[in-house]
């Protein structure tokens, strides 16, 4: 992320701060959050596009061999997608760096 001059980043607000600068979430890469992270095993998937449906970020698409997977710059980790996939082809793993 490159901060512009005068742009506020979420370390410079106080707690109870109000944003003086709505609509700027493009500028934060969510997926730095996580602590976890999905890993999808296309050999279980089936292609049902759950884990697209409930991801509450909607990151989730379809590549091109038509398997499921997540956008990891957008991700955050919920873990939903693991959730309610009904095969299981998603595991949520510690993000190791």
């Amino acid at each position: 992320m490159v901060k512009q001059d005068n742009e506020v980043t979420w370390q410079d607000i106080e707690i109870g701060g109000i944003v003086t600068n709505p609509g700027n979430a493009d500028y934060y890469r969510t997926g730095d959050w996580r602590s976890n992270k999905p890993v999808y095993e296309f050999s279980r998937c089936i292609k049902c596009g759950l884990c697209a449906i409930f991801c509450p970020e909607a990151c989730i698409t379809r590549n091109e061999e038509g398997y499921f997977e997540g956008d990891q710059y957008w991700c955050k980790g919920c873990g939903i997608c693991a959730k309610e996939c009904p095969v299981y082809a998603i595991k949520m793993v510690e993000e190791v760096e």
